[in-house]
């Protein structure tokens, strides 16, 4: 496995590559690597003849200073894990080089960009749009991996490769969870002992809704989710929204779509730590 700074020597790599008819695949990461990275990376390992994973903690997608700064951050073991994997290069560019002037470009894509995360953390999406969007160019991959934890990210992914006309395909990996059923999440690592003991109840409130919701309404689902959490001292919802998987607007009754999910982002902890999941409602 080889490991590089700079995107040319990358490229120059790359060139070689597809000169001798090699797929590439891509899982773009910002590092503090853990097993849900890695189940994408043997995904990506299993259906391309090289892989390419990107370490970036990518500046312009933060719009909290704080979390940024406090972002973890450890390239040497993520490049043991990575190689471990089977993965062939490792892109871990400085800020300098990823933007070496400023990204003026904007990216909207309403409704499924301006909703939850879009509406909670203005910038977020526009940021991971520029992000992902320079890796989609300088790699030119024939696919690439995204964990479904960010589900309305992989939705806001989808839009921009539409809108560039990008000849790159989305592929939609499963949530890895821990044993407790909490959702893998480099900023897991951040939790105190005692913050990681009460952050597994989200993902329990969401799996006994699903039974719940098949007698009770829309509403009462949401509002017991929101209660059962916000129940946990340390613990605070900020959103529950129960969407259209599609278009990623609320709906007000499990009749209005085919296709439902709950998609919830909750504060944990004093610091707080911001934890996202989300569930799939069959009826």
């Amino acid at each position: 496995m080889k490991v590089f700074s700079k995107i040319v020597d990358l490229q120059n790599a790359l060139f070689d590559e597809r000169k001798a008819g090699r797929s590439v695949g891509l899982v773009p990461t910002m590092g503090a690597l853990h097993e849900g990275h890695a189940s994408l990376v043997r995904r990506s390992v299993a259906e391309n003849a090289v892989t390419v994973v990107s370490v970036f903690v990518n500046p312009t997608q933060f719009n909290d200073k704080n979390d940024l700064k406090n972002y973890p951050r450890n390239l040497d073991a993520d490049c043991e894990l990575l190689e471990a994997c089977g993965a062939n290069y490792v892109l871990a560019p400085s800020v300098e080089e990823m933007y070496p002037t400023p990204d003026r470009r904007q990216f909207e894509y309403p409704p499924v960009s301006t909703v939850m995360e879009g509406a909670h953390r203005p910038g977020h999406f526009n940021g991971v749009c520029q992000v992902v969007s320079r890796l989609f160019y300088i790699v030119r991959p024939d696919r690439a991996y995204f964990g479904e934890k960010d589900w309305q990210q992989i939705a806001v992914v989808k839009a921009m490769v539409r809108h560039l006309q990008l000849p790159v395909q989305i592929v939609e990996c499963p949530i890895v969870r821990e044993a407790d059923g909490l959702a893998k999440s480099s900023r897991n690592t951040l939790l105190a002992p005692d913050e990681r003991a009460i952050a597994p109840t989200i993902y329990k409130a969401l799996k006994e809704s699903v039974e719940y919701a098949k007698s009770h309404t829309l509403k009462e689902t949401h509002d017991k989710v929101v209660a059962d959490i916000n129940a946990v001292k340390g613990l605070d919802v900020e959103y529950f929204s129960i969407v259209d998987g599609n278009t990623l607007q609320d709906i007000d009754s499990w009749q209005d779509s085919d296709y439902v999910v709950g998609c919830i982002t909750v504060y944990c902890g004093k610091t707080p730590i911001r934890l996202i999941d989300h569930i799939k409602y069959c009826f």
